[in-house]
């Protein structure tokens, strides 16, 4: 049986935002437990330590995978925002309410759902912030805009951007095996080939 196209676009969709948050958050990974602390002119010989790619690789691969992430993520939205306002909408007049029909099953989907909103929130506004903001390290003193101090100090926005990513990760694992029967069955289909009907031969009577 053949996937719908709906399915199909809904499966390219997730596949797309699965693969640009493996790349941001396994890169995200080094940058976690590589020293940091600059170059320091030296003095920190760890910071270009080399795990498979150098450390600007690694900061390539960081942030266009979490700009690809966020590009789909707002493609995902908008394609699925009836279903988005519907949801909330009934979310809401059940708070108002008191009184809920979800199941179990559903009410922990949606609370994975929401720390997974949250901290994909959190997670692409502080790197919006890494994109723009001052490069080139503190240098002394002598990169007096390093910490523009934006809302925030650069150290806070480091803090939010981090942890923010890893609970982004933790909800996204949760995520994935709460949905494994339907991404094992949908993918599945994706790559089966479809199936050729034998055309009935005709033979003609003499």
């Amino acid at each position: 049986m053949r996937l719908s196209r709906t399915t199909r676009l809904n499966w390219i969709l997730d596949a797309g935002v699965f693969l640009s948050a493996l790349v941001a958050g396994f890169s995200g990974l080094y940058f976690l437990y590589v020293p940091v602390g600059g170059y320091q002119g030296g003095k920190n010989p760890l910071y270009d330590i080399t795990v498979l790619f150098s450390r600007s690789t690694w900061d390539d691969l960081h942030l266009w995978g979490g700009v690809a992430m966020i590009l789909i993520v707002v493609i995902h939205l908008l394609y699925h925002w009836d279903w988005v306002v519907m949801m909330t909408k009934k979310i809401w007049n059940q708070i108002r309410s008191g009184k809920s029909n979800m199941s179990r099953g559903a009410k922990n989907n949606l609370a994975v759902n929401l720390v997974i909103a949250t901290s994909f929130l959190l997670n692409a506004i502080s790197g919006v912030y890494f994109l723009f903001g001052p490069t080139g390290g503190y240098q002394g003193g002598a990169n007096a805009n390093w910490d523009i101090g934006f809302l925030f100090s650069r150290t806070t926005w480091d803090l939010i951007h981090t942890w923010s990513g890893v609970a982004l990760f933790i909800a996204a694992g949760f995520h994935f095996l709460i949905h494994w029967k339907w991404i094992k069955k949908v993918t599945y289909r994706f790559f089966q080939p479809p199936i050729r009907r034998e055309q009935p031969i005709v033979r003609n009577n003499a």
